[in-house]
């Protein structure tokens, strides 16, 4: 009898432990998925008390800046993945496919703004090239002074498919269930930085609006309350980028002074806008640039390791 006792008690005591070892492993793993949203909180703050500092929230700079927090947080992401211990190889199908739709359509979206970069740093090049003709011809600079046209993206489909909330119950391991909570906030701020950069460098809200509506809300308080003040000032502005508003006023200023056979600094005035416009698209270029890069590498990772997996070698 004191055997069968003695054997009853060590199997007790066998999953008290293992009961004991899985609460402390889920209690890790929900303190990690805290950190990433503790990190992605804090830097939406920092870009939303960007907004309030400088209300032009359609800007260059403030493009930049959101470009920057994308990056902030997909190596947010990475570091959970490895806080946890639970890398792409084993990451469920559903977390796969998802992943692989987002970092595609993240892709494409980046290859739209880079065109429209490039077109509006095209317009530059060519407003510079009229004011390099004033000193020689006035008629043949007032022929090439054309206001900036954004490129236009509303014939392009902005719709886009983001990571849905479900129970946890319907998840393999408290793991995926946290890198599914981590990927809808990784692809909702993604498509959302996309949008507003698609609308401010293309002066058209529908890429914008179009990407919010099918988003059907955020998975984080701060992007909402941000997404209210983007959304008032596209009402307002159109779209209309800040710095391209500046540059288009520069122009006609110096058009009215050449027909009225006058100066008054208007082309001086051209100028300053064109080098700070250069400068910014340049700094927006190079960001959107990084990321591209770090996306593609990721994805290609994934793409690299089921791959090998499907071929039977090691995955690591």
């Amino acid at each position: 009898m004191v055997p069968l006792v003695e054997k009853i008690g060590r199997k007790l005591h066998f999953k008290l432990e293992n009961r004991n070892h899985n609460h402390l492993h889920e209690e890790a793993v929900l303190a990690s998925l805290q950190a990433f949203r503790s990190e992605v909180s804090k830097s939406l703050n920092q870009l939303r008390s960007n907004a309030v500092t400088n209300p032009e929230i359609l800007s260059l700079s403030w493009i930049h800046k959101s470009f920057e927090l994308l990056r902030i947080i997909n190596r947010a992401f990475a570091k959970l993945s490895v806080n946890i211990d639970y890398p792409l190889s084993k990451w469920e199908f559903s977390s796969v496919e998802g992943y692989l739709k987002y970092s595609l359509s993240l892709l494409e979206f980046l290859n739209s703004i880079s065109s429209s970069v490039s077109h509006l740093g095209q317009s530059r090049v060519r407003l510079s090239y009229a004011l390099s003709l004033l000193e020689k011809s006035s008629r043949l600079a007032a022929e090439r002074l054309k206001a900036i046209q954004p490129e236009i993206h509303s014939k392009k489909s902005c719709r886009i498919e983001v990571f849905k909330e479900d129970g946890e119950e319907r998840f393999g391991s408290c793991k995926e269930w946290a890198i599914h909570q981590a990927l809808m906030v990784l692809s909702s701020t993604g498509f959302w930085v996309c949008g507003v950069a698609l609308s401010g460098l293309g002066g058209d809200v529908n890429p914008y609006m179009e990407i919010r509506n099918s988003a059907s809300g955020f998975s984080n308080s701060q992007l909402t309350s941000l997404d209210r003040s983007v959304c008032e000032e596209m009402a307002e502005r159109r779209g209309e980028l800040k710095e391209v508003r500046e540059v288009n006023e520069a122009v006609t200023s110096l058009s009215a002074a050449i027909v009225g056979g006058e100066d008054g600094g208007a082309d001086e005035q051209l100028k300053m806008r064109l080098e700070v416009f250069g400068k910014s698209l340049e700094s927006v270029e190079s960001e959107v640039n990084q990321l591209f890069s770090e996306v593609l590498a990721g994805r290609n990772q994934l793409v690299g390791g089921l791959s090998m997996t499907k071929s039977g070698a090691p995955f690591t």
